[in-house]
């Protein structure tokens, strides 16, 4: 696989911020709904997909700027660990170090018998024939596998139980984390593909649908909330709907178009535990043609009292 920095399009010094942006970026323009004509795109979100993976885990990320790991997070040194032959380390050591000078004389296999449980070879000599079991270079994990699930807007916000269906036919059920967004991943592990190390692992991103009329606002569900004239004069209870069902609300007398009310707690759940509210803002539908209306208004005293555009200077 290539750079990961190079395949987002990020500086090596790149913040988690800066990474994430050019991810979502990214993984929009290349989405497999918006390319279903386009085999290279889907290929590419992919690999862009798993680019953010390896750069978005804070360890990985240290052992791929160190070298020791490459873009597909596979050791890039047989030595072990990123260590150098001749840097006080016996090839394929595993991270022991000894350095024996040149008139050193004894029996090197009790050393290493004594800690690895190595064992010496043929009719007790006293050297060749260790066996530790070193030199062997791990074995790759499998491929980790992309997955994308649309979540209605609603079941976000409620973090609603998802079932995701595997390629290999298998479902799993998933908790949505709080503060849930469209580019938030979830990790499945060793449910990728399989390899001589184990199995990868499934990176399942999250694409939060849109809704007809609720917008998201942070952690905030907003609502344009039609109320007819006589509850806007009056006053009174209406039935509102959120993403929990309907409640009622108590809309004030006299409300105005552009009037603002909050439902506390119906909103998206944060991160942190609580919870986001819901903002409803109040939109006076006029009846149209309305004989009685319009007769009362015309012979109504205060009709022309006032100036509600006053503070726009005009």
């Amino acid at each position: 696989m290539a750079d990961p920095y190079q395949t987002l399009g990020v500086a090596r010094g790149a913040s988690e911020d800066e990474i994430k942006k050019a991810y979502r970026k990214l993984a929009k323009e290349l989405h497999p709904d918006r390319n279903k004509d386009n085999p290279k795109a889907s290929e590419r979100f992919s690999q862009v997909t798993q680019a953010y993976d390896l750069l978005n885990d804070k360890d990985k990320r240290a052992r791929f700027d160190r070298g020791e790991i490459d873009g597909d997070g596979n050791p890039t040194s047989p030595f072990g660990y990123g260590q150098r032959p001749g840097a006080g380390a016996r090839p394929g050591g595993g991270g022991f170090s000894a350095d024996f000078g040149a008139g050193d004389t004894g029996d090197f296999s009790d050393i290493f018998e004594s800690i690895f449980g190595g064992a010496r070879g043929g009719g007790g000599g006293s050297g060749g024939g260790f066996q530790g079991g070193f030199g062997r270079r791990p074995q790759p994990k499998g491929a980790n596998v992309p997955y994308r699930l649309t979540v209605s807007f609603e079941d976000a916000a409620r973090l609603a139980t998802q079932r995701i269906t595997l390629r290999d036919g298998k479902t799993i059920d998933l908790k949505l984390p709080a503060g849930v967004e469209s580019g938030t991943q979830m990790r499945l592990s060793g449910k990728g593909d399989a390899g001589p190390g184990g199995n990868g692992d499934a990176i399942v991103t999250i694409e939060v649908g849109q809704h007809r009329f609720f917008t998201r606002d942070g952690d905030d569900v907003r609502l344009d909330l039609p109320i007819s004239l006589a509850e806007a004069v009056l006053g009174g209870k209406v039935p509102v709907p959120t993403v929990e069902g309907n409640v009622m609300l108590t809309v004030p007398k006299g409300a105005s178009s552009g009037k603002t009310l909050r439902l506390k707690g119906r909103g998206f759940h944060k991160k942190g535990g609580d919870r986001g509210d819901q903002l409803v803002t109040l939109m006076v539908e006029i009846p149209a043609d309305d004989a009685d209306l319009t007769a009362f208004v015309e012979g109504w005293a205060g009709r022309n009292a006032g100036n509600p555009r006053a503070r726009l200077g005009v």
